[in-house]
C-alpha cells in the first residue's frame, strides 16, 4: 500500500523534532496528573507510550494535540504550536473516545474530514488504508467496536499527516483485526511518517515501536530502545525446577530478590544471578531445568512504574 506524497513538506519536518515536549505539567486540583514531562521525537520515529492507568498518557496526549492547556512548559509540533500543526494537517490523532456521527455513512464521515484539510489524501485511500472500504456505505451506529477503531484511523490518516498520534488504537479489536492494523501502520511508518502511540499492550510496543517511553506518576521514569528499558529494571530471571523449595528458603538465597513458587517451577527475580545461581545449587543441589534470562518488556514495565514515589 502507497500513502499519496504529494504535500510539500516544511523545513521544520524534514530538520526539526517532530515532537518537543519541555517541563510539562497538568494538576486536577491536587492530583498532579503530568509533573514536568521532557520528550523530544525525532521524524520518522515510532514511539509507544506506556504506563499504568493514571500515570499521566492520555493528559499528555492531550496537551500534545491541544486538547488541553498544560499548567507550564511548552509543547510544540515541527516547530508550531499544537494548534498551528493540526491546522496545518500536519497532525492526525486517533482518540479511543472521539465520536462518530451514527447516521452518517463511514464514507462520508471520512470524506468530511478531508474537505477540512488542504492536501488531504483520497477517501478511497484513506479506507483502503485503514481497511474498511467495504464499510464505504455503513452507517457509523452499526459498527461494532472493533470497526469502530478502523474508522477512526481512516479519519486520522486522511489529512495526510506527517504526525500520526493513536491512543490505545486497538482497544475492541479482535487478534485478527489488531494484525491487520499493524500490517496497515508498519505500511504508513515505511513512508518516513512518525508514530506515537499509547498502548496497554507490551507485545505490540515491543513488536512495533523504534522507542519505548514508560510514565509514572506523570513523570518519565524510562526512554529508550526495548532494550535499553529492559537494562534500566536491572537483573536477570532464573528459572528452575527445585523439589521441596520454600519462599523463604529461596527468598533467602544472595542475589534474590523477588521470589515466585508455583508447585516445583521456581522464578526468581535476581540483582546477581550468578551468584544466586551458584546458592541455589548449593542449598537445592537436587534443582534442574535451569534457565536464566534477560528482564522482558513486561518485568522492565512492572518493575519500572510500580516502584515508591521517590519524590
Amino acid at each position: 500500500m502507497n500513502l499519496t506524497s504529494e504535500k510539500t513538506v516544511p523545513e521544520e519536518v524534514a530538520s526539526g523534532a517532530a515532537v518537543s515536549l519541555r517541563g510539562l505539567r497538568k494538576r486536577f486540583g491536587e492530583l498532579r496528573a503530568v509533573d514536568g514531562v521532557d520528550l523530544t521525537i525525532a521524524p520518522g520515529e515510532v514511539v509507544a507510550l506506556l504506563g499504568p492507568n493514571g500515570a499521566g498518557k492520555s493528559t499528555t496526549v492531550d496537551m500534545l494535540l491541544g486538547l488541553t492547556r498544560p499548567d507550564a512548559g511548552e509543547v510544540s509540533l515541527f516547530g508550531r504550536t499544537p494548534r498551528e500543526a493540526v491546522r496545518e494537517g500536519l497532525v492526525g490523532a486517533m482518540l479511543q473516545n472521539a465520536g462518530l456521527l451514527g447516521d452518517v455513512t463511514v464514507g462520508d464521515s471520512v470524506a468530511m474530514i478531508a474537505a477540512l484539510h488542504r492536501r488531504p489524501l483520497p477517501v478511497a485511500e484513506a479506507l483502503r488504508l485503514a481497511g474498511v472500504e467495504d464499510l464505504a456505505r455503513q452507517r457509523c451506529a452499526g459498527l461494532s467496536g472493533g470497526q469502530r477503531q478502523r474508522v477512526r484511523f481512516a479519519v486520522a490518516l486522511v489529512s495526510n499527516p506527517d504526525l500520526l498520534v493513536l491512543d490505545e488504537p486497538t482497544v475492541a479489536m479482535d487478534v485478527e483485526t489488531r494484525r491487520a492494523f499493524w500490517a496497515s501502520m508498519r505500511d504508513y511508518t515505511a513512508t518516513g511518517r512518525t508514530v506515537l502511540f499509547a498502548t496497554h499492550y507490551l507485545e505490540e510496543a515491543e513488536d512495533f515501536a523504534d522507542r519505548v517511553v514508560l510514565l509514572r506518576s506523570g513523570r518519565v521514569v524510562a526512554d529508550g530502545t526495548v532494550a535499553q528499558v529492559r537494562a534500566a529494571a536491572s537483573g536477570r530471571t532464573l528459572r528452575a525446577m527445585v523439589p521441596g523449595a520454600t519462599p523463604p528458603a529461596l527468598a533467602a538465597l544472595p542475589g534474590v530478590s523477588q521470589v515466585d513458587v508455583r508447585g516445583e517451577r521456581v522464578h526468581l527475580r535476581c540483582a546477581d544471578s550468578d551468584t544466586a545461581l551458584r546458592a541455589l545449587l548449593t542449598r537445592f543441589p537436587q534443582a534442574f531445568d535451569i534457565e536464566i534470562t534477560a528482564v522482558g518488556l513486561e518485568d522492565a514495565f512492572l518493575a519500572l512504574t510500580t516502584e515508591g514515589d521517590n519524590r
